[in-house]
């Protein structure tokens, strides 16, 4: 008996290996989108998808991706992705070809008014949750391949403003009215000094909240947030509607957003124990991609690294954790071969 249970656990082991490397290989297509956004122009945004081999394929600038080709499967999971402060739809694209090549629809947009060409409303934070939801709607009802989606089942990632964008469209209400006295308590933290160089007081910020501002959508049915921003404004009331699965990451380097104030924060206020997963080593940045030299030279204090840190094999395990978690809660099939 336990050698006929043996041979299944091998037998088990070498089609999850089969599955894994299929997977690793799985053709993954891309295109541009533009998604409605009045009274604004539309914002731009891209959609990494689990793709059929295509003869009028066109290589992009990632190995592996390419555009003209078919979306492969039906009843497939969306993953919406946001990026963090001074982003970029793309900023996540590994994370994003990673859940593509496992069988998601993964779709990001920029956050008009916090991108890094255009920051004239970063501190309009109840913006991001609305443009998210306007992202969901998009691909649910007017993408070209919305009838093989699954509507009922929608995941969020979120790095930095990311994370606090899909904590809120999780159900969270933030405090702003929290940054003040953060910023009177801690003048030398960075979100106080940087809003301090762009000309605001950071004790007195210039923050009205609109009624009703705070946008939840209730087709996202669990969330990955990384190293989420303004974690303090969230109290245990402001995150008590919070009830689908969480994955939260901590950076134990992070000195952009230093502990206990930000994931500490936001852990204790969950109402449901969080996915709680912790980065040895990692600095803030450390969840956006490697850098290649070109942007390390332009941006160094994104792209450095802590000694011995390497942030290619970080995201090795990264990218997996994120694919294991929605996969278990979100129960995304297979696309076929």
């Amino acid at each position: 008996m336990r050698h006929l249970k043996a041979i299944s656990f091998l037998f088990g082991l070498a089609a999850l290996m089969t599955a894994t490397r299929a997977a690793e290989n799985r053709m993954v297509g891309f295109e541009k989108i533009q998604v409605p956004n009045p009274p604004e122009a539309p914002l731009k945004g891209g959609v990494w998808y689990p793709a059929s081999q295509g003869s009028s394929a066109a290589a992009t600038s990632w190995p592996g991706v390419y555009s003209n080709v078919a979306l492969a499967g039906k009843d497939l999971r969306l993953i919406v992705i946001s990026h963090g402060g001074g982003g970029s739809y793309d900023g996540h694209y590994d994370t994003a070809i990673a859940l593509a090549r496992a069988g998601f629809v993964v779709a990001a947009i920029d956050h008009a008014g916090d991108t890094y060409y255009d920051q004239s409303k970063v501190l309009e934070l109840w913006r991001r949750p609305k443009q998210l939801h306007r992202l969901i709607s998009y691909m649910l009802e007017n993408w070209p391949d919305h009838q093989l989606l699954n509507n009922r089942k929608v995941g969020a990632f979120g790095f930095s403003n990311g994370g606090f964008t899909v904590l809120v469209a999780a159900g969270g209400v933030p405090d702003l009215s929290r940054i003040g006295p953060y910023c009177r308590e801690h003048p030398d933290h960075d979100l106080c000094t940087a809003m301090r160089q762009a000309g605001m007081d950071p004790r007195n910020p210039p923050i009205h909240v609109p009624k009703n501002a705070w946008v939840s959508d209730p087709r996202i049915q669990a969330i990955v947030a990384a190293a989420p921003a303004f974690g303090f404004t969230f109290e245990k009331p402001g995150l008590r509607n919070v009830r689908i699965p969480v994955q939260l990451w901590h950076a134990t380097n992070d000195r952009h957003q230093p502990n206990p104030y930000y994931e500490a924060a936001v852990r204790k206020a969950l109402p449901i124990s969080p996915d709680f997963e912790v980065a040895p080593g990692a600095g803030h940045y450390d969840f956006l991609p490697p850098c290649d030299k070109r942007l390390a030279a332009i941006k160094p204090e994104i792209c450095s690294d802590a000694s011995g840190f390497d942030r290619a094999v970080f995201h090795a395990k990264f990218n997996a954790k994120v694919v294991r978690f929605f996969r278990a809660n979100l129960g995304n099939p297979s696309p076929p071969e």
